[in-house]
């Protein structure tokens, strides 16, 4: 099975997703600032470091799954609990993403998500349990 390949790629889109994603809130950090939007009545200023705030937090948790994939590939172990956690938290994150996407950017964002989607539901599977009667692996320490 190719499941090292799997994990690398995994690995790999998610580490170019991640800045994207950064840059994407950035963009909007700008403009809700220059514009000077509020929700309800909230500062401006307030919304536009909340928006960067997500933006690094979301990058840094892509870097993380990427991470996480990464070490999975490279040992040719499954994850550990908590990294099969951050992975399963990704998959469902690009899928809701996905279902947002093709109604307010198009097919080509929801086609991009479904694919990450399936490359990180793809390394879960590859590296799921063991067949029975088959050798078990100790998971990989993230």
């Amino acid at each position: 099975m190719a499941r090292r390949p799997i994990a690398l790629v995994t690995a790999a889109v998610l580490l170019l997703e991640a800045p994207g994603i950064v840059a994407v809130n950035a963009v909007m950090a700008r403009f809700v600032k220059a514009q000077s939007m509020s929700l309800d009545g909230m500062d401006p200023d307030a919304m536009s470091t909340g928006t960067w705030v997500l933006g690094i937090a979301s990058g840094a948790a892509l870097v993380l799954c990427a991470l996480v994939a990464l070490v999975a590939g490279v040992r040719d172990r499954r994850p550990g609990r908590f990294g099969r956690g951050l992975l399963i938290g990704c998959a469902i994150v690009h899928g809701v993403l996905g279902a947002v996407a093709v109604g307010l950017i198009g097919w080509g964002a929801f086609a991009f998500l479904v694919a990450v989607l399936g490359l990180i539901v793809l390394t879960l599977v590859a590296y799921g349990k063991t067949a029975a009667g088959a050798r078990e692996e100790l998971p990989a320490a993230v």
